[in-house]
């Protein structure tokens, strides 16, 4: 039997790293796709990338951009994959705000350009679009799953939403086998450092040591659906594993607030935390009574996302897939990392 070939594009990140070591255990023959820059970058997937022979398979990493279409066709056409897994995106929400067409063309016309290349040179090639659940944003359903109407909120969930539906028009004009994934936050020790789950984990951690004083974050009150990523990577495959392509929504249909996320890793921690005063107000004190959260409104979007929370029904009934993995779980486990990143213990 002919081995499978998967091509990934954002390889480096969080999911990206976690789906290549996921793949490599499949028996696939795993090929990433990274920009060219002055840093190497390349931290998540060192243990496969230097030293290859480790695994079942191989894996190789290849420069490309996706804002260039020729590096993209070049890519494909050498590497000939039966999958294609898009997770490259400028990702950060916050960001897309301030870097609104750089998000519009990596992540809306980026994934344009695989499908072109997909149309073009084999149309047999399966092909995973990474979604996201802003582009829900104001949704007045309590869950969100495959029929709830989209609110684009963000520079990002914009040029996500664009994805999602140029996906869907080459799955119906062209016969692809193209699938969205509308994977809701999930979070990991891989993740980056300025996504709220790492940011608060990190900061806290410094603050017990020593290392720092003060944590400032943005809106407390905001609610999310959290996930590991190591879950999420194993639904991203088995939705091109199927007869025909489909649409998920992937959660795990529980919801927290950032604020009670704080409480939890505090727990985790052991340090106690009381609150005072409210809305952008808001701070968080330890037991010595010293302020070690506070928030400003720099830290807050132009437009809010107040909640956001999965069903998974569908993905329960066709993928037979539910998240393993508790939040508590999740915490812990990036704890144990940063202690470990950072030389503490205890």
């Amino acid at each position: 039997m002919k081995k499978k070939i998967a091509l990934i594009t954002g390889v480096t990140g969080q999911d990206g790293a976690y789906l290549s070591r996921f793949l490599l255990k499949k028996g696939y023959i795993v090929h990433g796709i990274k920009r060219r820059s002055s840093s190497l970058n390349t931290w998540r997937i060192d243990g496969i990338y230097d030293d290859p022979l480790k695994t079942k398979s191989k894996f190789f990493l290849h420069h490309g951009d996706m804002t260039d279409s020729l590096s993209l066709e070049r890519i494909i056409k050498m590497v000939k994959p039966s999958e294609i897994y898009n997770l490259a995106a400028q990702s950060h929400v916050k960001v897309s705000f301030e870097q609104p067409e750089y998000t519009a063309n990596t992540t809306a016309i980026g994934a344009l350009r695989i499908l072109e290349c997909i149309k073009n040179f084999d149309k047999r090639i399966k092909y995973y679009q990474a979604g996201t659940s802003e582009l829900f944003g104001v949704s007045k359903s309590k869950f969100q799953d495959e029929n709830t109407p989209f609110y684009a909120r963000s520079p990002y969930s914009a040029a996500k939403l664009y994805a999602h539906w140029i996906t869907i028009n080459y799955r119906e004009a062209y016969n692809l086998f193209a699938c969205n994934g509308i994977l809701f936050n999930h979070e990991s020790p891989m993740r980056g450092e300025t996504f709220v789950t790492k940011k608060i984990i990190s900061g806290l951690i410094k603050i017990k040591y020593g290392i720092e004083k003060k944590l400032i974050l943005g809106n407390l009150y905001s609610k999310r659906d959290w996930g590991h990523a190591k879950d999420y990577v194993e639904a991203m495959w088995l939705m091109l594993q199927q007869k025909k392509p489909r649409d998920f929504v992937i959660a795990t249909g529980k919801q927290y607030s950032v604020k009670k996320f704080i409480e939890m890793t505090c727990k985790e921690l052991n340090i106690n935390i009381s609150w005072k005063g409210k809305g952008i107000n808001i701070k968080g004190i330890n037991e010595q009574g010293k302020i070690i959260i506070e928030c400003n409104k720099k830290y807050f979007r132009p437009t809010e996302v107040e909640s956001l929370l999965g069903s998974t029904k569908k993905a329960n009934k066709y993928l037979n897939w539910k998240p393993k993995t508790p939040i508590k779980k999740l915490i812990k486990d990036i704890i144990d990392f940063e202690k470990k990143s950072l030389k503490v213990n205890g």
